[in-house]
């Protein structure tokens, strides 16, 4: 948990300090003089800026100096970038995707198409939607899941900095399962952040909070559900669940601690593309106790991203279910190709003229889980880097007849609407 301190009060909107705007504005006079007399180049924070950028039209054109300035004021802005991909869903032909030709587990093929835009993220959140809980419990795939711990060494490497464990099948290899998930963790990979499952009454009651900058974001994880899972006995407070009481405590400590407040959700109606009305009632009531951004999962399909806002102008952003990141359904018949269509919520965090942190731009990144045989033949691809041929080897594409290229590009446009960039 960061050092506590007493939170600036939240006022939306705004996309750049004002202090800051008039430092720029007065280098920028600073570099057209400078111009006039060095050489046909000048300098600004570390950075050439040739002559013809700074050229006689841009001196006399105030339209022109706000481009530059604006420009400017980007470079020296204090943000936090945010990626988040949806369910690790590992059905055991996905697990067994990992066992190479000498017996050896490696998932790095998982994440080989993605690795820059998470490594290159501030913050990588990432759901995990099963259990590490290793060989000795056996892998196992729906309904009660197990993969292996090299699915956990995957992820590190891929650059990921918090993972969610708060998920529906938490459970689904009991205490044991769960300890040697955590254990895993905490001794393998100690610089990752585990949110959602716990394994004492002090993590559970913890709030975590990342800080960068002086900005500190607070983020928390729950699920909806175990189904139907008993917690451990003596481990009441193994899960984070979406109770209201505990939510609401939370809520109260990450806004007296933070600036900024992420709820990462496992919520919805499995396979449906359009939000849920349960979901649009939590919604309202994160809202309600100050959050700021909602990042949901579970649904296993993507669904819409929305702005709520109350009376008082206070806004929050809702990404009501990102989808799967990876899986491999066993399922057959129409419709079911868009449980392979996913995508990575991508966020960008800046303080305004008031101090607060707020979101400056938000967008989605649509991906696509290729499925073929093979050791390390299953993996995600951008679907700005997809293509028809892939698609047409996709072994989904034995399974639903519609499934194609197009069909992953329409899903995007009927969900995320002008959100979703054809490039």
């Amino acid at each position: 948990m960061a050092d506590t301190g007493k939170k600036k009060r939240k006022v939306r909107g705004g996309r750049a300090a004002g202090s800051v705007v008039l430092l720029s504005l007065g280098i920028l006079l600073g570099l057209a003089g400078f111009y006039l007399w060095y050489e046909n180049r000048t300098m600004y924070a570390g950075k050439v800026i040739l002559a013809e950028e700074c050229s006689a039209s841009l001196v006399e054109t105030p339209k022109e100096w706000k481009t530059l300035e604006e420009k400017l004021v980007m470079e020296v802005q204090e943000r936090i970038s945010i990626v988040m991909v949806g369910d690790m869903l590992m059905h055991l032909r996905v697990t067994q995707s990992g066992q190479m030709a000498d017996g050896t587990y490696n998932y790095d093929h998982m994440f080989e198409h993605v690795r820059d835009d998470i490594e290159s993220a501030d913050v990588a959140l990432v759901n995990q939607e099963i259990i590490l809980g290793g060989p000795d419990l056996g892998y196992s795939g729906y309904p009660t899941f197990n993969t292996a711990y090299e699915v956990g060494d995957a992820i590190d490497k891929a650059g990921f900095d918090v993972v969610l464990h708060a998920t529906n099948h938490t459970m689904d290899k009991g205490r044991t399962g769960l300890m040697n998930c955590l254990n895993f963790w905490s001794e393998k990979h100690p610089d990752i952040k585990v949110l959602g499952a716990n394994k004492t009454k002090e993590e559970y009651e913890e709030v975590y909070i990342y800080e960068q900058d002086g900005m500190k974001i607070a983020i928390l994880n729950y699920t909806y559900g175990l189904n139907g899972m008993p917690m451990p006995s003596d481990m009441p407070f193994a899960v984070d669940m979406m109770e209201e009481e505990k939510m609401a405590a939370d809520i109260e400590k990450a806004e007296a601690e933070a600036d900024f407040t992420i709820v990462c959700l496992h919520w919805g109606n499995e396979y449906q593309t359009f939000a849920s009305e349960n979901q649009k009632m939590w919604a309202k009531f994160f809202l309600e106790h100050g959050v700021d951004l909602i990042i949901g999962t579970h649904p296993h399909v993507i669904q819409p991203v929305e702005w709520y806002e109350d009376e008082a102008g206070n806004r929050m952003l809702v990404y009501y279910s990102i989808g799967n990141f990876i899986n491999s359904t066993a399922d057959s018949g129409r419709g079911i190709g868009k449980r392979i269509v996913g995508a990575m919520a991508k966020v960008e965090l800046v303080r305004d003229e008031n101090g607060a942190v707020v979101i400056d731009t938000y967008g989605v990144t649509p991906l696509v889980t290729q499925i073929e045989a093979g050791p390390g033949n299953i993996t995600t691809y951008k679907l700005s880097d997809y293509s028809q041929e892939l698609a047409a080897r996709n072994q989904m594409s034995y399974k639903d007849p519609d499934f194609s290229y197009e069909f992953c590009k329409e899903l995007c446009r009927e969900v995320f609407g002008d959100l979703y960039v054809e490039e």
